[in-house]
């Protein structure tokens, strides 16, 4: 009987591993498409309340249907394409911009043995995943035939390039501590403690590298109105348009997921384990809100880098910062120290980094007072 309903004669192959699989997608992609939305609505209402206005309030009671509206017209909005685009590529940059944030959620625990399929490399296949989405951030900047979508692809694919460096030398920290890149053995060794705990500036790393790989303010260079029109997919209008935005609002849900499995114990801290699956997907389900809420208060907060900041934060502060956290872990490791040392070592490094930043937003606010004085002083019109 096991044959007939399983011709394949494996584990992998099997009909049922496959009827399984898909059932999980379809929950998963119903699940992100809502998130989604109320992604969408959750920020336009917070940074309204950051900037003392109210955000949508008129569709549905409290404006919760906005979203949905915004859906509808979309969809319903003409497919534009401009003459001198180059066809295939405009067309399918969309979608080789959403297929790899959608495979990485595939393989992201939202609970224990909740998930689409957890693999052994799990970690490693989350970052190779997302280094894909450059290809259709040039994809849409190359076919659009715009000089402006062209200089916004070109930024962003220097910005994600670089602080994929830092992001990635910030895993690598933790993954040197646990021992594995599955990530739900990385949840279940979180049992007593998170690894934010003992690897705190590995956290701030990683977490401002995020802001940049998901083209977050004050890393919003690629997009920015004000100097390129609207970035990369500055040419793209309804449906096509919409699926960079949900690209962008899935990998948001997807990183937060993720930084809180490998740095704040995902399902497992605290009493994960011990209370079932209710309580493993709230603790998942309401760090990563915690992610995504600090998200958009730095946007609401922090003004706009520019692109030679940005790019001289990432080589000349991140970069090293990560490079002596690992250098840090792999003496502690090999040596034999204590985990408190751990802790200890990163978390002076997460001051030094805390202090370089606030000088450096010091220094500027400081240079914008004396040149708004000065000005004052001569009667000079500010640009």
């Amino acid at each position: 009987m096991s044959e007939v309903l399983n011709p394949f004669g494996s584990e992998i192959f099997g009909i049922w591993n496959w009827l399984d699989a898909i059932i999980r997608v379809v929950i998963m992609v119903t699940v992100m498409t809502v998130v989604v939305m109320y992604l969408i609505y959750g920020e336009r209402k917070i940074v309204a309340r950051f900037q003392q206005r109210l955000g949508p309030t008129r569709t549905g009671p409290a404006g919760l249907l906005q979203s949905f509206a915004d859906a509808l017209k979309l969809v319903g909005k003409e497919d534009l394409r401009p003459k001198r685009a180059d066809r295939w590529v405009f067309e399918f940059a969309p979608f080789a911009t959403f297929v790899p944030v959608f495979i990485t959620l595939s393989i992201l625990p939202f609970a224990q043995d909740w998930g689409v399929r957890n693999l052994p490399l799990g970690l490693f296949f989350m970052i190779s995943a997302l280094g894909l989405e450059i290809v259709g951030v040039m994809m849409a900047g190359l076919g659009s035939g715009n000089k402006f979508a062209l200089l916004g692809a070109v930024r962003a694919a220097a910005q994600m390039i670089s602080y994929e460096i830092p992001l990635v030398l910030s895993l690598l920290a933790v993954v040197m501590i646990a021992g594995t890149l599955d990530l739900n053995q990385m949840a279940l060794q979180q049992d007593r403690y998170p690894y934010v705990i003992l690897q705190p500036l590995a956290f701030l790393i990683f977490f401002t590298a995020m802001l940049s790989e998901l083209h977050r303010a004050p890393f919003d260079i690629p997009v920015a109105e004000s100097e390129i029109v609207g970035g990369y997919f500055v040419e793209y209008s309804g449906i096509r348009w919409s699926m960079f935005m949900l690209s962008e609002y899935a990998a948001m849900w997807g990183f937060s997921i993720f930084g809180a499995v490998v740095f704040l114990g995902g399902w497992q801290f605290p009493m994960g384990e011990d209370w079932g699956w209710g309580w493993q997907l709230a603790l998942t389900m309401g760090k990563s809100l915690a992610f995504i809420f600090v998200m958009l208060w730095v946007r609401a907060t922090v003004p706009r880098l520019r692109i030679d900041q940005l790019m001289s934060f990432c080589w000349k502060v991140l970069l090293p910062m990560s490079l002596v956290q690992i250098l840090a872990n792999g003496f502690i490791l090999v040596y034999g120290g204590p985990y408190w040392l751990l802790t200890l070592t990163s978390s002076l490094g997460a001051a030094v980094l805390v202090a370089i930043i606030m000088r450096q937003a010091f220094r500027r606010s400081s240079t914008k007072t004396l040149v708004g004085a000065y000005r004052t002083q001569l009667q000079v019109p500010a640009p």
